[in-house]
């Protein structure tokens, strides 16, 4: 009887031993390795950004069959000669949003308070997308632009399955345009002409009763003064006299800009902004419906020949990046607008 207990203890002793033996052993099995694939590759090798904005460069890498999650970074940044680029390794404070921007906000400070300053290189590759960023924060006081070489770089890629290097990308920056559209050069950061392009005008002219060309008739000039946050437009005929800003009377004033403050006078109108201008690229009522500008229409309305009410306008589709004072100012070169009925 007793041996028939202690042989029991004996396989009872031993069936619990296995047990934890098997259970600390899957425990000390290795984890499986993540794959790297030759599938997964970047479908851009040149980039080209223009300093002064922040600049995204995505879907530019096709994960392909390659485990996730993957990590990205950036080795070996050099100049196009092989040097040291030690102003692209360096760390520089840039804004960055830590709220969402939905265009609802009802002033500056309500805007500020979901910015906010972070330190960055001023070009890096998102840690797990393999998409690259060109910070607003990079000029060319501190970059090199075209028409130098620019740089070079590799990106190296991994996961607990091993590294994979992607080599000799490409960066070639292009000077600063603080506003679009814009007639500077990309590559000089000059050019001949400092006015552009209105997006829309439907308006008749006043001397020749003929409808304004959009090509032709009607300039925007941006003009920055200060370092301040503002945006005034003005609006000037053929004589560079100022057009009394009350003559388009049907314009959305209030929802013109995401702007504050607004101040109307006989020669301008004035908002306190925060910018960039937009200040995302999300659609608001003062965007576009891509949400990639911002979009301001001076509108009135007169009464033609047959009792017709003409809806008349002149609209614009804009990005400003620089902060600080600024003017648009909307020329009529050949003839001033006819505000009165026929």
């Amino acid at each position: 009887m007793m041996k028939n207990i202690k042989y029991t203890l004996q396989i009872g002793l031993a069936l619990l031993s296995s047990i934890v033996c098997l259970s600390s052993c899957k425990k000390n099995l290795p984890d499986a390795r993540l794959s790297l694939a030759n599938n997964s590759l970047y479908t851009q090798l040149i980039y080209q950004p223009v300093l002064g904005r922040n600049t995204l460069f995505s879907n530019n890498f096709q994960f392909g069959s390659s485990s996730r999650p993957l990590d990205f970074k950036i080795v070996n940044m050099r100049t196009f000669s092989g040097e040291a680029a030690p102003e692209m390794e360096a760390f520089y404070p840039v804004m960055t949003w830590k709220t969402a921007y939905n265009g609802t906000e009802s002033s500056i400070a309500e805007i500020e308070a979901k910015r906010t300053t972070e330190n960055h290189q001023l070009f890096e590759v998102r840690p797990h997308s393999g998409e690259f960023i060109m910070w607003a924060a990079a000029n060319s006081n501190q970059v090199k632009t075209q028409p130098d070489s620019g740089y070079v770089f590799d990106v190296e890629m991994s996961n607990s399955g091993g590294r994979k290097y992607f080599q000799n990308f490409r960066l070639m920056p292009m000077k600063e345009r603080p506003y679009e559209p814009s007639n500077l050069d990309p590559i000089i950061g000059q050019g001949p002409q400092i006015s552009v392009l209105p997006s829309g005008v439907n308006i008749t002219g006043e001397r020749t009763g003929q409808p304004l060309n959009a090509g032709s008739d009607v300039r925007v000039l941006f003009k920055r003064s200060g370092n301040g946050n503002s945006l005034t437009f003005k609006f000037t005929d053929t004589l560079s006299n100022p057009i009394d800003p009350n003559k388009f009377s049907a314009t959305d004033w209030g929802n013109l800009v995401h702007g504050f403050n607004m101040v109307k006078t006989n020669t301008y109108v004035k908002y306190e902004t925060a910018y960039p201008i937009p200040l995302s690229a999300y659609p608001t009522k003062y965007t576009t419906l891509s949400g990639n500008q911002a979009r301001v229409v001076f509108r009135f309305n007169r009464q033609v020949f047959g009792n017709v009410l003409q809806q008349c306008f002149v609209a614009m589709n804009f990005n400003i990046y620089q902060q600080g004072d600024w003017e648009m100012t909307f020329q009529f070169l050949r003839d001033r607008p006819k505000f009165d009925n026929d």
